[in-house]
């Protein structure tokens, strides 16, 4: 027998064209951090009791089924609780989402850029992910992506809405490329960010989704409910694409205080709408800000703003680092999360500076 000890275990030869995923900078004692999308309020009233009651008995497992959460979702939404599953933030959704759709030879298509964890987590599927550039302003091309599908199709993700431009489909273009797909293909409608939405044009996923058994809705409660740090996500979707969820879900994955702390979320709506309404109101701040001082940017509806900075990205991230806000760089742009008002102000201050560089 050969010696092979040097070499160690053999690892998929796949995981090397697989980037990983980075996480939004931390900030330091003196910087705001508005790299992650975060809610920068504390938990709604309730929540840190409820969580705080079910630490203390975190020598037990959690409810596996996530009942109690589960029950509360079917009555909120007015839908089956067998079309629910739940996973760690809605990318754990999404990751269950490809194994059980996709694996080698397969293909699951995005825009691009969209939520960077999508090539990421089709490619440890085994899957071939298809990115779909987005057009000059920021939305999806859904032409593009109609044309992009093949016989090896098995899911398409339409981020709405987009993480990190900010755009929104409507409700027309939506439901005509839905409608456009193969019934065999699995559209799932990312909807991170839906509670900040104000315009009245964007559909409901969960309405489309009623009487179209290919269409799957993710929420999270990480952005607008600020469970961030407890990772709890939740799909709709008929039947058959909820079971295989719970199938390839990892077990136990929800922990008691996440599932705990959402329910008394969902408990606290009224305090909700005052939050979202307030960072709604900093998002519009922050825009007509830099629109005036001439920043062609697009029209967000969720809780950051986009500048399409392309090659020019990491040098606004640096000098806002150097001013005390952390936001976050990409080869196109830079995203930029709604923050305290203070740490806005800051970036407002930035980018009035970094324009005149232009």
């Amino acid at each position: 027998m050969s010696d092979t000890s040097a070499q160690g275990p053999r690892l998929r030869p796949t995981l090397d064209g697989i980037p990983t995923y980075k996480p939004g900078k931390p900030a330091g004692a003196d910087a705001y951090k508005l790299s992650s999308n975060e809610n920068p309020y504390g938990p709604l009233p309730g929540v840190l009791d409820a969580a705080v009651a079910a630490a203390g008995s975190f020598n037990r497992y959690p409810d596996m089924a996530v009942n109690e959460l589960t029950e509360e979702l079917a009555k909120r939404f007015g839908v089956p609780a067998e079309h629910i599953a739940t996973g760690t933030g809605s990318v754990g959704v999404a990751q269950s989402l490809i194994l059980a759709t996709a694996g080698p030879g397969d293909e699951v298509i995005f825009a691009w850029r969209s939520f960077e964890a999508y090539p990421i987590i089709t490619q440890v599927a085994g899957a071939t992910p298809v990115p779909v550039p987005i057009t000059a302003g920021g939305d999806h091309d859904l032409d593009a992506m109609l044309a992009a599908i093949t016989p090896n199709t098995r899911l398409v993700f339409v981020c709405n809405p987009n993480n990190p431009t900010g755009n929104v489909i409507h409700r027309a273009e939506l439901e005509r490329f839905i409608d456009a797909v193969p019934a065999d293909v699995l559209v799932v409608v990312d909807e991170a960010y839906i509670e900040f939405i104000r315009d009245p044009e964007v559909p409901n996923g969960i309405d489309l989704y009623r009487d179209r058994p290919n269409v799957c809705v993710l929420r999270t409660f990480s952005k607008a409910y600020g469970l961030a740090g407890l990772r709890v996500g939740f799909a709709i979707a008929h039947e058959p694409v909820a079971t295989a969820l719970r199938k390839t879900a990892v077990p136990f994955g929800v922990n008691q205080l996440a599932q705990d702390a959402a329910v008394a979320s969902l408990h606290a709506e009224d305090a909700l709408k005052v939050r979202v309404d307030a960072l709604v109101a900093e998002r519009a701040r922050v825009v007509a800000g830099l629109r005036a001082q001439g920043w062609d940017i697009p029209d967000s509806q969720a809780n950051f703003v986009w500048l399409p900075l392309g090659a020019r990205s990491a040098d606004f991230a640096a000098a806002a680092a150097a001013a005390g806000v952390i936001v976050r760089p990409f080869p196109e742009g830079v995203r930029v999360s709604i923050g305290e008002p203070e740490g806005n102000t800051i970036f407002l201050a930035v980018a009035e500076e970094f324009r005149k560089t232009l």
